[in-house]
């Protein structure tokens, strides 16, 4: 009797044991929020102690690596770039790529939006107050987004392969939620910064339930503002705006 009652002890042990194992296992796959910070020179001042607030907008993005699975992108949300008060409104957009953005326009007048830079390449042309337009990016990359009639309206709209990615914040500080533990590159993007930097700070992490923060993304350099823009047709804006605009 006591070997079985001893048999049955050790056989409930090595179950538990078991349990716990696949408990810790599925544990050490669970998404975890990882961070990381921005760090930029002050502008036009030399020498100065790395700003901590008025970052410029910037993203980081995390691409699974070494035959990692890549996760799949719901493209299924369509989101939006309004144009009001003569600004597009969010200045920045990260979406998924294969994703609809709509451009509604609720000015009094007409707007015309565009984008020849890198990424999705588009003319929505003239269209009035109250109507929308609409824009696949099924392209990976960075589209600078014009308005042909109003040279101060600018927005950027990034599209990305990987659904690991984040905006900083006003401080800097990036919060990318529901990575899965494993070996990926960290990518960014600041605007105004030099793409060759960029490029350079591009490196491999590893997320795991112990490495969730990645550290400071350091610029040797401030960003430029952005430059002056010519309109769709590669001249300078007209500086008479007409009534109807």
């Amino acid at each position: 009797m006591r070997i079985k009652d001893s048999t049955t002890f050790v056989a409930s042990a090595i179950v538990a044991i078991g349990a716990f194992g696949q408990m810790g296992v599925s544990r050490a796959q669970e998404p975890l929020d990882v961070t990381a910070r921005l760090e930029a020179p002050l502008q036009g001042a030399k020498g100065a102690s790395r700003s901590t607030t008025n970052h410029p907008p910037a993203v980081i993005w995390l691409a699974p690596v070494d035959g990692q699975p890549a996760p799949p992108l719901d493209t299924s949300r369509k989101f939006t770039l309004l144009q009001k008060n003569k600004e597009f409104t969010p200045h920045l957009l990260v979406v998924p790529v294969g994703s609809v953005v709509q451009f509604p326009n609720e000015d009094p007048f007409f707007h015309n939006v565009f984008s020849l830079f890198d990424g999705r390449r588009f003319d929505l042309g003239l269209y009035e107050a109250g109507s929308t337009r609409e824009v696949t990016f099924g392209r990976v990359g960075v589209s600078y987004i014009f308005c042909n009639i109003h040279p101060e309206m600018s927005a950027v709209v990034i599209a990305l392969s990987t659904p690991y990615f984040a905006a900083a914040d006003s401080h800097g500080l990036f919060r990318v939620p529901g990575v899965p533990p494993g070996e990926y590159q960290l990518q960014v993007w600041v605007q105004g910064a030099d793409v060759a930097e960029l490029k350079a700070l591009w490196h491999r992490v590893t997320v795991s339930a112990t490495q969730t923060e990645l550290g400071v993304i350091a610029l040797s350099r401030p960003p430029h503002a952005p430059a002056p823009h010519t309109n769709k047709y590669g001249k300078p804006y007209d500086k008479k705006e007409s009534t109807l605009y």
